[in-house]
């Protein structure tokens, strides 16, 4: 069974070894004036604070989620500006009508959505968004490199009788789980590919925070980079799905409820 505190064990670690998500994706955002100055943003399950810190650079005002206590305590000391609960998205204290966008970077798979899904749809205004993305690691549009020809070879010694619960590029699985309840229906969405090059060391960082690998697997990994000359270049995809909060008969009373700016 996957821990979602895995990533807590792990805090110093993930906070050094976690790419940045792409440009385009911010970029994305802005044009679609989901991200401005001004905007309120929740961020669940912020970690150390990939997503919250772009946001905040944008000029949004930004509530971080993260259950983990050496996550948070990272991303407080990087971005103070940021309030920050210690807490889960089922049990957080969430206002209604607080926020403008909600977000979930490389979270969403670890929610109970059923939970999640309609205290999102209190807490967005009418007209909301909530956007969900995740880094993918590997392209799987790109031409097969020597060195993940190793980790598909590591990977495929696995015994995993674990249930499989949908990956980074079930896009269409997601989009039926984040719309089937009603709360929200999707209005975009995206892939961003890109690159990065990597060294033995980064590669043994990143993949200690990927909760399905041990440390031998680790280790392995690492070593097939020092094989491979030292460095390798890695192709990633981060998939986008952007969702509107879904009109209910309740929203005219509650637009006439909000406190004016």
């Amino acid at each position: 069974m996957l821990d979602p505190l895995h990533f807590d064990a792990h805090a110093d670690t993930y906070d050094r070894a976690r790419p940045p998500y792409p440009a385009a994706l911010w970029k994305r955002l802005h044009d679609d004036g989901l991200l401005r100055r001004g905007t309120r943003v929740l961020d669940l399950g912020a970690g150390t604070g990939l997503a919250t810190g772009p946001m905040l650079q944008a000029g949004a005002s930004v509530t971080a989620i993260e259950p983990g206590p050496a996550l948070a305590a990272h991303l407080h000391r990087r971005w103070p500006k940021a309030t920050i609960h210690i807490d889960r998205a089922e049990t957080a204290p969430l206002p209604p009508a607080a926020f403008d966008l909600a977000v979930a970077a490389t979270a969403v798979h670890w929610f109970d959505l059923d939970v999640v899904l309609p205290r999102l749809h209190r807490c967005l205004v009418p007209g909301g968004h909530f956007a969900v993305w995740r880094n993918a690691y590997g392209d799987p549009a790109a031409d097969l490199t020597p060195f993940r020809q190793r980790v598909a070879a590591i990977t495929a010694r696995r015994d995993d009788q674990s249930p499989r619960r949908p990956g980074e590029f079930d896009t269409g699985v997601w989009i039926d789980r984040l719309t089937s309840s009603g709360h929200f229906a999707t209005t975009r969405i995206e892939q961003f590919s890109w690159t990065i090059e990597l060294s033995a060391e980064q590669i043994h960082d990143l993949f200690t925070t990927f909760s399905n690998w041990n440390a031998a697997e680790v280790d392995e990994a690492a070593q097939a980079v020092n094989d491979l000359g030292g460095n390798v270049v890695e192709h990633y995809v981060t998939p986008l799905i952007i969702l509107e909060r879904a009109a209910t008969d309740d929203d005219s009373q509650q637009t006439a409820e909000m406190p004016s700016n």
